[in-house]
């Protein structure tokens, strides 16, 4: 077992935390969170014994066999797959003395070699790191490239499968997410489960978190403390501590109300069944966690943009891709103000791709892309992160956005993302990860987009930032279609799931939750049609379109009874409107206010019977779908 006894752990002059004490038994599988600059991975060097504790003792087993991610890649013109293999140093060492054996013409030695060489299952164990890369996202083929034709993001994969492919007592993973993809995300997520060894798992992903651990050391006010129970557990134990302190206790109650102000007003205008019940969910959910997060140095909000022209945009029958090639094809939508749109797909589907061709930066190769003349798009991609400038400081780069702005006012919007007092004043160039993403998201922000597109942007992103930045979404006036891996961020932020999939931009039926069902049910289809014919694929494509046909009629059923109930919710807040005059309760208007609460108490009849029919004709569309197998309209 991890044994910490009394352990304190200093970074220079910087005390991480002290008088660390707790047990970490085999099998276990615990959480490190904490704001960033805690210590964190300090007490990975630490296990990793490249730092020394300052007092105290870290015990553990001198045989556990320990595998980490390591955060280079040398340049390796060996096959992908070769490199991964490295990472099973046991493999590795018997393979070497089983050339010397050959070599020496040793037959008993080899027949030594060879045994253990099974019983460690060397046989499979070039199916094993294929079976890793292909979960993690790599095609086909991509196993025997060579490793230095990988890109950075693509090369840290591969140092993940090498940490996963070791067979280790011991497994240490450092924000193992940041370069993957939802459906990588969900993958890792199934292996870990099945780990038997020990993990330690640093992350800022709360849906990751909750599935992988059943513990949490969280490094706060210079103490690590272990709890017990997944990070949901941690929340809920954190909250009943702030509560019992009454200035933060006040603080929670703004937070609620804040948050249910949201559920009550998105349940006001809600006129989609499903994406309703996944929506108010989530902020329920949110409600729960806010408390746990009142003491964020996080607390921003979204300005209203200047102008929220409808459509923003319009889509007909466009085609878009690269060198001629499509990419997604005939794809006709419109976005619209109010619009939160979650994109979902495979690995290389075109997500990104998808998002480009929004923000205007990928050219049509066919069809029309319509754009209101008072767009504003603020576009978030990691190359926006990449062009911040390195010798600029904060503050100056929001002074190049609006340079007759008040500098205490800058500093003061600075400070709501963590970049105050001598902080926004800082060069940029030794920023970590996470304040770069946080100012390229607070330079965005700054420019009140009407359009946001968002592609990852909670890579390097802490805890208390995603919080944040998921909370001030929910005020966002305008449109936003986001790629994420980040399910909670997801649950929260959109009420609609896009489906990019065979070159197609199709919606969503099911909810988030149904997509690792979806995915599963791609892959396992995927793999057994590698022998059928392209007759079947035409086939399936043929038999989908004639169930969204199929579709229809109860697809316009459902949108007349959405028009014909927000019309009567018209009526309801018209005549609610009349009857807050006061002058209608005189007796003189008693016939006027007769007549008017008689209309209202018909509209309500009315309203209550079109909501039950909206209800039933949603409800026959999803049941539909489910019969039909399908999860596109």
């Amino acid at each position: 077992m991890l044994h910490f006894q009394n352990l304190s752990l200093r970074r220079g002059n910087k005390l991480l935390f002290e008088d660390a004490s707790f047990q970490i038994h085999p099998g276990q599988k615990a959480g490190i969170t904490g704001a960033n600059g805690t210590g964190k991975s300090s007490l990975f060097a630490l296990i990793l014994g490249t730092l020394h504790a300052d007092s105290g003792e870290l015990k553990l087993p001198k045989d556990w066999v320990i595998a980490w991610v390591a955060q280079e890649t040398p340049r390796d013109s060996r096959p992908a797959i070769e490199y991964v293999l490295d990472g099973d140093r046991e493999l590795r060492q018997i393979e070497k003395r089983i050339s010397i054996a050959e070599t020496q013409g040793d037959g008993h030695q080899l027949a030594l070699l060879h045994g253990q060489f099974e019983s460690i299952g060397g046989y499979q164990a070039r199916s094993r790191a294929g079976q890793l890369l292909h979960g993690l996202g790599f095609k086909p083929g991509d196993e025997d490239r060579p490793v230095t034709d990988f890109s950075g993001g693509w090369r840290m994969r591969l140092n993940l499968a090498r940490a996963l492919i070791c067979r280790s007592d011991l497994l240490l993973l450092d924000e193992p997410t940041n370069h993957l993809d939802l459906d990588a995300v969900i993958w890792l997520e199934n292996w870990l489960r099945r780990y038997a060894g020990t993990l330690l798992l640093i992350s800022h992903d709360r849906e990751f978190l909750d599935a992988v651990t059943d513990h949490i050391a969280h490094i706060e006010q210079d103490k690590l403390i272990l709890y017990s129970g997944n990070y949901s557990a941690f929340e809920r134990i954190r909250t009943e501590q702030l509560a019992s302190q009454q200035a933060e206790h006040l603080k929670q109650q703004r937070e609620i109300a804040h948050i249910k102000s949201y559920v009550d007003r998105f349940r006001a205008k809600a006129t989609k069944a499903r994406q309703a019940q996944s929506r108010l969910k989530a902020l329920e959910r949110m409600e729960l966690i806010a408390p746990a997060h009142v003491d964020s140095p996080f607390h921003f909000s979204f300005r209203p943009p200047e102008k929220n022209p409808n459509p923003l945009l319009r889509l007909s029958k466009a085609t878009a891709g690269y060198d001629g090639n499509a990419i997604i094809s005939d794809v006709s939508m419109s976005i619209s103000p109010g619009d939160r749109i979650g994109l979902l797909g495979p690995n290389g589907a075109g997500k990104s791709t998808f998002i480009k061709l929004l923000s205007g930066n990928l050219p049509l190769l066919h069809g029309e892309l319509e754009t209101a003349q008072d767009l504003n798009i603020g576009y978030f991609a990691q190359h926006q992160v990449e062009q911040l400038q390195p010798e600029h400081s904060a503050l100056e780069h929001l002074i190049q956005l609006d340079p007759l702005a008040r500098e205490q006012e800058l500093r003061n919007y600075l400070g709501s993302f963590g970049f105050m007092g001598d902080k926004a004043m800082e060069k940029t160039a030794p920023f970590s990860g996470g304040e770069k993403s946080r100012l390229a998201l607070a330079l965005l922000i700054y420019q009140r987009p009407n359009l946001l597109l968002l592609d990852e942007p909670t890579n390097h992103l802490d805890l208390e930032m995603r919080q944040a930045l998921a909370s001030a979404l929910q005020d966002f006036d305008g449109a936003m279609v986001i790629v994420s891996h980040d399910r909670h961020l997801l649950r929260v932020s959109t009420d609609e799931l896009l489906m990019v999939h065979g070159g197609q931009v199709q919606e969503f039926s099911g909810s988030l939750d149904d997509y690792p069902a979806w995915l599963a049910a791609e892959n396992t289809m995927a793999t057994g049609s590698e022998a059928k014919n392209g007759t079947n694929r035409k086939q399936q494509k043929r038999e989908a379109a004639a169930h969204r046909q199929a579709l229809q009629p109860l697809k316009n059923k459902l949108a007349a009874a959405e028009k014909k109930l927000e019309q009567l919710h018209l009526q309801q807040q018209e005549l609610e409107a009349l009857l807050t005059d006061t002058s209608l309760y005189e007796p003189s208007n008693k016939d006027q206010l007769k007549q008017l609460l008689g209309e209202k108490a018909q509209t309500d009849r009315l309203c209550e019977e079109q909501e039950i029919q909206w209800l039933e004709a949603a409800e026959a569309l999803e049941n539909t779908r489910k019969q039909a197998g399908i999860t596109s309209a």
